[in-house]
């Protein structure tokens, strides 16, 4: 073979591989099934887009408040918080949103409604009749919002610490993946798992109750359809406005709290100058020195903030 030719021989080759590398590195991927679930604990509720894993804290109670976590920690992020919801005399509930933790990959489009429904099929499958108070965390504050406003008759306090859906920073490479399309899903595939253990390793350098954030992230990253799942809440529930849901919660007097982060690069404090004009019946705090790991790196602050606002709307 001449030169030439032999060149682009190989040249092409290394494009072949280049292109086709994030898709390899995902089939090297465990997959998330019986096995990976062995060590899960909890229990499992077949849905309509596949298995939920859950977790009930705390003795049976007519109290129950439920926990939805954002895009990228599955339902572990809220370990510092349970013990003192607890003592609030509530039953907890936490799960993992599909995609995430122990819970299946389906394919379809992360939206928020889509995130909405799982809750709801699972607060039926477990048989919860009462109204219950939803916290919900940056993505989750998102997901929360949209279901109390499809079912307010559900819920009957809110709770949410740095929602999404008023005001949102995402990365350069987590922008870059939404908006480009095939490139962009290539571009996450390749670098989208560098970026998230760099994220834990930065969070890790603060106090944490979670003090072994990047093994748990780490852990994360290497099942299959965890990637995915969080570019495709990148394309399809982060980057919505959620101006009518809180307008329509305000005017059903469902209460609200909202926490804020003071330093919170993600979803920025000044988030709370639009969410009191979205919701004039809204309570807001500010924990200082807070970033957006506020539920493990400021749980007291919370959940003091939490207690405030249940002694102001009692049951």
């Amino acid at each position: 073979m001449p030169p030439l030719a032999t060149t682009l021989a190989v040249v092409t080759l290394l494009a072949i591989l280049v292109v086709a590398l994030p898709w390899g590195m995902e089939l090297l991927r465990r997959p998330m099934n019986e096995r990976a679930r062995g060590d899960a604990p909890g229990a499992f509720a077949q849905l309509s887009a596949g298995n939920t894993h859950y977790q009930w804290h705390g003795p049976r109670s007519t109290r129950v408040l439920v926990l939805v976590h954002g895009v990228s920690s599955p339902s572990w992020v809220f370990a510092g918080l349970i013990r003192g919801l607890l003592a609030m005399r509530y039953r907890v509930l936490s799960y993992d949103l599909y995609g995430r933790g122990f819970s299946d990959r389906p394919r379809d489009s992360q939206t928020l409604e889509f995130h909405a429904r799982q809750l709801g099929e699972l607060l039926d499958a477990l048989g919860v009749q009462v109204p219950v108070t939803l916290m919900g965390y940056s993505m989750g504050g998102a997901i929360a919002a949209t279901f109390a406003a499809d079912e307010p008759d559900r819920v009957d306090r809110l709770i949410l610490l740095a929602p999404a859906g008023v005001s949102y920073t995402p990365g350069r490479l987590r922008t870059m993946a939404r908006d480009g399309g095939r490139l962009g899903s290539w571009l996450w595939g390749l670098l989208g798992g560098w970026q998230l253990k760099r994220a834990a390793r930065a969070d890790a350098a603060n106090p944490s109750v979670i003090d072994d954030l990047p093994r748990r992230i780490r852990r994360e990253i290497r099942r299959r359809g965890y990637l995915a799942a969080i570019l495709s809440s990148e394309r399809h529930a982060l980057d919505r406005s959620l101006k009518a849901v809180h307008r329509e919660i305000g005017a059903m007097y469902i209460p609200t709290l909202a926490i804020w982060g003071e330093k919170d690069a993600v979803i920025p404090v000044a988030s709370l100058g639009a969410f009191a004009a979205w919701n004039r019946q809204a309570r807001q705090e500010v924990i200082d020195g807070a970033g957006h790991a506020l539920p493990h790196t400021h749980p007291k602050q919370v959940l003091s903030a939490i207690r405030d606002f249940l002694r102001e709307v009692p049951e």
